[in-house]
């Protein structure tokens, strides 16, 4: 069964702006409660389509990483990727940005899409029991310290 978090904020600053942030997946760690950032991979040394990256992530003492490619990369309205473990799933982040009156809406949205395998595996290595959960924690998290950020 696929599930699907969404969390939208409005913060104000430009699209523009806000693109160069959520773009620098390295950086991404200044703002998730989980994710400590990462590295490019596999000849990859930016945000591009298509480019690889290696996701770092940690919470309360347990640590794992995650292969993410970019799927999606329309400056500055669109910014999507995929976490992927061979045969048994993962899950679809996505960045929707709409310029507004004030600045820019923040669409963040997460698709989960593991298999009941790397349920079970990911809630042990993680010490996460409720994904779901957590991951809408975290990703309101993310963009409440990313409006702190950009509008600091």
């Amino acid at each position: 069964m696929e599930k699907i978090v969404t969390v939208t904020k409005e913060i104000n600053a430009t699209p523009e702006h806000i693109w160069s942030l959520i773009t620098d997946l390295p950086a991404m760690g200044r703002w998730s409660p989980e994710n400590d950032g990462g590295e490019w991979i596999k000849g990859s040394t930016g945000p591009e389509l298509g480019a690889k990256f290696r996701g770092k992530n940690s919470w309360e003492g347990k640590s794992w990483e995650a292969p993410v490619t970019i799927t999606e990369f329309e400056a500055p309205s669109r910014f999507a990727f995929e976490m992927r473990v061979p045969l048994i799933g993962g899950a679809d982040w996505s960045f929707d940005l709409e310029r507004t009156e004030g600045g820019c809406k923040v669409t963040q949205t997460w698709i989960d899409q593991r298999t009941k395998v790397l349920k079970v595996l990911g809630a042990k290595l993680s010490g996460v029991p409720d994904r779901v959960l957590h991951t809408r924690m975290s990703m309101e998290t993310t963009l409440e310290n990313l409006t702190k950020e950009a509008e600091g």
